[in-house]
C-alpha cells in the first residue's frame, strides 16, 4: 500500500519538480528541440501537476491551500512556456 502524503508536502514536492524542470540541462545537440529533453521536462511538469491536482477537492483543504494549488498550476503553465517555447 502506498503512503499517504500530506497536502503541504505535496505542494513542496510539486515546487521541487518545477525547479527540476527549470534546472534540467539543455542538450548541446538538438537544443530545445531534442525529443528526450522535451519528454523529460514534460514529465517533471506532469509529476508536479499530479502532486496537487486533487488537493482542492479534499474536504480538509483550506482556502490557503487551494490558493497555493492555483498558483502552482499557473507556475507549471508558465514553466512550460518558458522552458519549451523559447
Amino acid at each position: 500500500m502506498s503512503r499517504l502524503i500530506p497536502a503541504a508536502e505535496r505542494i513542496l514536492k510539486a515546487r521541487e519538480f518545477i525547479q527540476k524542470a527549470h534546472d534540467f540541462p539543455v542538450p548541446e545537440e538538438g537544443g530545445h528541440s531534442d525529443f528526450s529533453y522535451i519528454a523529460q521536462v514534460k514529465d517533471f511538469l506532469r509529476q508536479a501537476r499530479d502532486m496537487v491536482k486533487f488537493i482542492s477537492m479534499t474536504p480538509s483543504a483550506t482556502d490557503e491551500m487551494k490558493a497555493d494549488v492555483k498558483k502552482i498550476v499557473q507556475e507549471i503553465e508558465q514553466a512550460n512556456e518558458e522552458i519549451l517555447h523559447k
